[in-house]
């Protein structure tokens, strides 16, 4: 595990929304943020995964977070005269070790912890937070149950429920439809069967599913299966190696051309998986360079490495927003954070954000998307883009 303590001052490339979003709070962010002179410094830990399997999507969080940083704080990366110290810890993805250095940093005065690209990681967090009365503001973890999880608990990306009723928004009304969901074994299968079930069957589809063990590495067999059902929409879920193989095939086989198939667009890095079948697929989609013009993107673009934005970076970028508007409001209240952040609605790099004060979902705009091009040339248009009403999931009860 390794933590590293910066006090970082960021320029700025564009501003004119930070000062809009500065504006909402109450009084002077001065005297809200520091007590009338106290400089000392904000304390912020950033626990997500620098490593392990979800590295890349940590990656791009991390980089999100500090163009964010640069754009809610106009440059400085101070709030009134205090600044944001972040100290960032890898979890590399466990539970345990991010439930460790969570409590480090509470044991040394941090108030606020985010973060949390891993689901299980968030759902480990999310206790502690409550316990110790601290903000808690998980990052691309997708797991519905982290919205409700408790009042100290908050999220900075989209969930579960956002993508399966961005799925079902490629086939209207859904009474009576045919779905089915094609997965591997495994709690991962289960839960996207279970999702698929609850929004589009609750929905009045009529939901099946079409299963394969994880080894497996032939697939026209499920392929057959999938063509006999003749199901109005097939819903993807798929990870692992043999991606490729099981795309190749779903076209060969017909199944592409018989029915819209619709599976969640990865980050850009995954999109050659695809191979010639990207064209020909309907992907429902949280974020991709492109899907949205507004000011806090191009502020994001200006920033992150490479000038491209890609899946995850709205998450950390929004993360920071809300860092800010905690603090701008709060100071080191915490209850006092909590409730500047119930309810607030900014604008993200998607567009208009909605913190749900029921239970702190964060309403977003989700997309529809398609690909043209082939290879590492594929390109991502929006075909349609839900509103986060439109994508909203139902409230859930706060547990906390």
């Amino acid at each position: 595990m390794t933590i590293r303590h910066t006090r970082r001052v960021f320029l700025t490339a564009a501003t004119s929304v930070a000062v809009a979003l500065a504006a909402t709070a109450c009084g002077s962010p001065q005297d809200t943020a520091s007590g009338g002179g106290d400089a000392a410094p904000v304390k912020v830990g950033l626990v997500y995964s620098q490593s392990g399997p979800l590295a890349s999507y940590g990656k791009q969080y991390i980089e999100g977070f500090k163009a964010g940083l640069d754009f809610a704080t106009e440059g400085t990366g101070k709030v009134g005269d205090r600044t944001i110290e972040l100290t960032e810890a890898d979890d590399a993805g466990d539970p345990a070790k991010a439930v460790s250095v969570a409590k480090d940093m509470i044991g040394k005065g941090t108030k606020i912890i985010a973060g949390s690209t891993s689901s299980g990681v968030a759902l480990q967090v999310a206790p502690i937070a409550a316990q110790n009365k601290v903000l808690f503001i998980s990052g691309p973890a997708a797991t519905d149950a982290v919205t409700g999880a408790n009042k100290y608990t908050f999220r900075s990306g989209r969930q579960s429920w956002q993508d399966v009723v961005t799925a079902r928004s490629f086939i209207g009304d859904a009474a009576d439809k045919k779905v089915v969901v094609f997965a591997q074994d495994g709690a991962f299968g289960d839960a996207n069967e279970a999702a698929v079930k609850a929004v589009i069957g609750g929905a009045g589809a009529n939901v099946s599913s079409v299963r394969a063990p994880a080894s497996a590495t032939e697939f026209t067999p499920f392929a057959s299966q999938i063509k006999a059902a003749k199901p109005d929409l097939l819903f993807v879920a798929w990870a692992g190696t043999t991606a490729g193989a099981m795309w190749q095939t779903l076209d060969q086989q017909g199944v592409l051309a018989s029915t819209t198939v619709v599976t969640g667009l990865d980050i850009r890095a995954s999109w050659p998986t695809f191979g010639a079948a990207g064209t020909k697929i309907s992907f429902l989609s949280h974020y991709f360079d492109g899907a949205s013009d507004t000011e806090a993107a191009k502020a994001a673009k200006a920033k992150v490495p490479g000038g491209t934005l890609d899946l995850f970076h709205p998450d950390g970028f929004a993360a920071a927003q809300m860092v800010v508007r905690a603090v701008q409001e709060g100071g080191d209240d915490v209850e006092k954070m909590v409730q500047a952040l119930e309810g607030w609605e900014f604008e993200g790099v998607k567009g208009a954000m909605k913190i749900r004060a029921e239970d702190h979902a964060l309403l977003q705009p989700m997309y529809q998307a398609k690909l043209s091009g082939s290879g590492t040339a594929f390109t991502a248009t929006v075909q349609k883009s839900l509103t986060g009403d439109e994508s909203a999931p139902p409230v859930a009860q706060m547990k906390g």
